[in-house]
């Protein structure tokens, strides 16, 4: 009698406990599609190859990250990116160089791409960041490596801050989205003239 009582109290348990568990549905976001590039690549120029993206672990599961004033962090449990964000990194990137002109190619980097360059970076911060108003940061450490020396070449820290217009996840999402691809015409820029001293 005892382990009857025992067993209906488990199964009452655990149907209670499935009905509290959270039925809202997981929105998904991506950024906006970058344009095809409108410049004629350069003939006498160098190859680039976009290599690795790394990113903080927390970063990893997809989730939109906030911060609020100094110290605290979150996730929106049901707002998450339909790609990790360094293959958004990595896209902007390549598509901000390409559109520079200053490249024979710009080519994400594999195990059988070769070229003169390769440009790799490290993702420091990609969130919302909740103070007296909300905007989005993202700061990005990339270094370029010559591929012929095996040298770093050159390096640089790319920090920039984009408003919010208003308190939803879409305008987070849309804040982000412009401030990647500044982030991202920053670096190209910023290579393009490391590489014009060079040649």
């Amino acid at each position: 009698m005892r382990f009857t009582i025992s067993i209906c109290l488990i199964a009452a348990w655990s149907l209670l406990d499935s009905g509290c568990v959270d039925s809202r549905a997981i929105h998904y976001y991506t950024l906006a599609s970058p344009s095809a590039p409108v410049t004629q690549n350069a003939p006498g120029g160098p190859i680039v190859l976009v290599g690795n993206i790394s990113i903080p672990p927390e970063l990893a599961d997809g989730r939109i990250r906030y911060r609020v004033g100094t110290n605290e962090v979150g996730a929106y449990q049901f707002h998450r990116w339909i790609e990790r964000p360094e293959a958004m990194i990595r896209t902007s990137l390549v598509q901000a160089l390409r559109t520079s002109g200053k490249y024979q190619a710009v080519l994400e980097s594999s195990s059988s791409t070769t070229g003169d360059y390769v440009l790799r970076a490290k993702l420091f911060e990609f969130d919302e960041v909740d103070r007296d108003t909300i905007q989005t940061t993202i700061s990005l450490r990339v270094d370029l490596e010559d591929l012929k020396t095996r040298r770093v070449v050159w390096d640089d820290v790319f920090q920039r801050d984009e408003p919010v217009a208003d308190r939803n996840i879409s305008e987070v999402v849309q804040s982000l989205d412009r401030n990647l691809r500044a982030v991202a015409n920053e670096t190209a820029a910023g290579l393009d003239k490391f590489l014009a001293g060079l040649h």
